[in-house]
């Protein structure tokens, strides 16, 4: 369904995503065809669709250890460890991804202190030095992989001795770049500003967009579609802005549908969206089958937000042709609010590694399932209903829950 209502071009996969004895066993020995990778058929991708890897989920979740010399610290499903470079290497060859990005000495959200920025770019360096050592020694049959290196997320002075070897030395063998801030921009040399420019920024909506593309960089990864479909919000936003109401008010970036008052309302998502959601469904209907948690409510969320995204970054490419970007983006500034609504309802329950944990936290997820006894001793307890009793009288008594 994905396939067939969006114009997804492009997928961000993270090593550490599968970074365990059973996951990696089972997609390094994967049997291929011919003219098929490993990593494009475990995940079930379109051959037209481009393939990135890079090292860690975007975002990240902060790793407890350090990054070592020859490696750094990510969190697999089985709990933290270190990917080695030889490792990320070696993984590389087996999947064979349209692009890879050279692992970074960045340990997410730190700031790192002055001791710490004097090793980052000689770790980097060398890690990148090594994958496309790797990368050389391959056959001429194998498909080939264009490399992205990473742009620290520091100064431009404290890492112009790993640039500069890289423009001088190693410019031959990158694609792009991969940039961790948008600030880091301005560092990249002169004679190497041509290639694409990535970014594994914090990105929490299109306002950010705009003033990073602005800023200069070119592909973008966002987790930020799939956090407003687990909220249950639906992107409402357009590029360029529309008129302003008579109130003069800012227009929300998009609408909670747990709320009650679209319980009856049989309007589309989004006014003039022409989605598969939009185009087939209903907001009722969508808060229907959030209220009954079905899946299908997060998938239509996912087409609908996912074709808000393509027309707005569409329509951006059209503003910077046309050479009204500036003037677009002060007015989509001035129309829309910056932040997305709050959500009111509970999203799909989370993995552990999904989230940033930290000390003595409680369950984020109510507990899904009791024991047997448990169910046997609350319902003893419990004095039997009568036959006229209401749904909030049933709920009182534990025997259902009250739906909104």
């Amino acid at each position: 369904m994905t396939k067939e209502n969006t114009s997804i071009k492009g997928v961000y996969a993270a090593l550490e995503d599968w970074k365990s004895t059973e996951e990696t066993t089972a997609i390094h020995n994967l049997p291929i065809g011919k003219d098929e990778t490993r990593l494009r058929r475990f995940i079930a991708l379109q051959e037209d669709a481009l393939l990135v890897l890079g090292t860690r989920r975007q975002p990240p979740v902060p790793a407890r250890a350090a990054n070592t010399n020859t490696g750094i610290s990510i969190q697999t499903g089985l709990g933290f460890t270190t990917l080695e470079s030889d490792d990320y290497a070696e993984a590389v060859q087996r999947l064979r991804p349209d692009i890879v990005l050279g692992m970074a000495d960045y340990e997410y959200p730190k700031r790192p202190g002055v001791k710490r920025i004097e090793k980052m770019g000689d770790r980097t360096l060398a890690w990148l030095q090594h994958m496309i050592a790797t990368l050389g020694d391959e056959s001429n049959e194998l498909p080939s992989v264009a490399l992205f290196a990473p742009v620290l997320p520091i100064e431009a002075g404290q890492q112009s001795d790993y640039l500069n070897t890289l423009q001088e030395d190693l410019a031959d063998f990158l694609s792009g770049w991969v940039l961790y801030d948008a600030a880091s921009i301005d560092a990249i040399p002169t004679a190497t500003r041509h290639l694409p420019r990535l970014a594994l920024t914090d990105i929490q909506g299109p306002h950010e967009i705009i003033d990073q593309t602005s800023l200069g960089l070119d592909v973008f990864v966002l987790s930020s579609i799939g956090e407003a479909t687990d909220a249950g919000i639906a992107l409402t936003f357009t590029f360029p802005a529309p008129e302003l109401p008579g109130s003069g008010r800012r227009l929300p970036l998009g609408i909670d549908m747990w709320s009650p008052t679209h319980v009856s309302d049989v309007s589309a998502l989004a006014e003039n969206c022409t989605c598969y959601a939009c185009r087939n469904h209903h907001k009722a209907f969508v808060r229907h089958l959030l209220d009954a948690k079905e899946m299908l409510a997060w998938v239509l969320l996912q087409i609908h937000n996912h074709h808000i995204m393509d027309v707005f970054f569409a329509n951006i490419r059209q503003s910077i042709r046309d050479g009204t970007l500036e003037r677009d983006a002060e007015s989509f500034g001035k129309a829309f609010e910056r932040n997305l609504p709050i959500s009111t309802g509970k999203g799909p329950r989370l993995r552990g590694y999904q989230v940033k944990s930290g000390r003595a936290e409680p369950r984020r997820n109510p507990r899904a399932y009791r024991s047997l006894e448990y169910a046997q001793e609350r319902l003893a307890e419990a004095p039997l209903p009568s036959p006229n009793a209401d749904a909030e009288h049933l709920a009182q008594q534990g025997f259902a829950e009250k739906a909104i």
